[in-house]
């Protein structure tokens, strides 16, 4: 039988990027060690070897790597730097203090897995002196940012904030100072949070409300007590069942529609890793995709409810909407 630490979700590996001191490193490595951490810190990596953080990290037994910018073409440090990340094993990067502005290409390799901290109350104020800024605009507060990171500067979709009030005698200074106190608390609680996403019912439900409603005449209805989503009107049938551990299972899915029992059963086995077949449902041809994971790709999932929606759609919408070109096995 599996012990309790047997059947925890597996912990995001992280590689963290700095140029300078690192106390943003250091607040996200020391949260690591606590009990319900969802990530651990594979990588310290900075633009600068002198960098004081990567002496710490290598104090904590965390690898470290280093490569000067100088002399290199922004893609090629990006390059070498995202080499090291790779091997490194991280699945997630933080970017704690790290003083580059990253290409367009790294930034795309990463979207949805790169998060920064910037010490502003974002949209307002990016990029540098922002302490200041607040300051001669008059802001009653300042405060500090977590999002993740998009192509545009600071534009990324803001995860997390912490306001703080601007006092009359405050300078950049100062302010500087006590955000940093707030910035060590807010990091590690968001990225921790982010992580630990795909574990998440209530955002996992979330994600699939989304994408069921999008689908023409859908309407979200219990089923049995849990969340379901059906044509609309007396007569529409339902298309979709969520399910969030249910009668001893360890998933929480997404019920559709399969086009038999043989590729219901085909899929099962060949994938147990993304699919499985329900208690009950089962039975009668509803297939679970296993929502629980890292590695879930949500156009997969997309595609699978609008196969399952025109099982049941009414010739009139089906005709509507045109049949995505990717097959509903494409994720092997």
């Amino acid at each position: 039988m599996g012990t309790i630490a047997d059947s925890a979700p597996p912990r995001s590996k992280l590689a963290i990027l700095i140029s300078g001191t690192g106390t943003n490193m250091a607040a996200l490595l020391y949260a690591s060690r606590l009990p319900d951490a969802g990530y651990e810190v594979v990588l310290v990596a900075s633009n600068r070897p002198d960098a004081e953080g990567l002496k710490l990290a290598a104090t904590e037994g965390v690898a470290t790597f280093s490569q000067p910018h100088k002399g290199m073409s922004r893609t090629d440090h990006d390059a070498v730097m995202e080499a090291a990340i790779v091997e490194a094993g991280a699945d997630i990067i933080a970017l704690a203090g790290y003083m580059r502005i990253l290409s367009d290409g790294f930034v795309e390799r990463w979207e949805g897995r790169m998060l920064n901290i910037h010490p502003s109350l974002l949209p307002k104020y990016r990029g540098l002196d922002t302490h200041q800024r607040a300051i001669d605009a008059g802001d009653s507060h300042a405060g500090v940012s977590v999002h993740l990171v998009s192509p545009e500067l600071d534009a990324g979709e803001v995860l997390g904030q912490i306001p703080l009030p601007i006092q009359r005698t405050d300078t950049a200074e100062t302010l500087a100072t006590r955000i940093r106190f707030a910035e060590h608390q807010l990091y590690p609680r968001v990225l921790n949070e982010y992580v630990g996403r795909f574990a998440n019912a209530d955002w996992l439900l979330q994600q699939v409300q989304q994408r069921a409603l999008d689908l023409p005449e859908a309407e979200a209805r219990d089923s049995h007590g849990a969340p379901a989503w059906k044509l609309a009107g007396k007569s529409g049938k339902f298309f979709a069942h969520f399910s969030d551990t249910h009668h001893g299972s360890p998933h929480i899915g997404v019920l559709v529609k399969a086009g038999g029992m043989d590729e219901l059963e085909s899929l099962c086995d060949d994938r147990p890793d993304i699919y499985f077949k329900p208690a009950y449902y089962g039975a009668s041809g509803w297939i679970g995709i296993i929502l629980n994971r890292q590695d879930v790709d949500w156009d997969h999932v997309s595609h699978w409810l609008e196969r399952s929606w025109r099982a049941v759609a009414p010739k009139r919408l089906a005709e509507r909407r045109a049949v995505g070109p990717r097959a509903a096995a494409d994720e092997f």
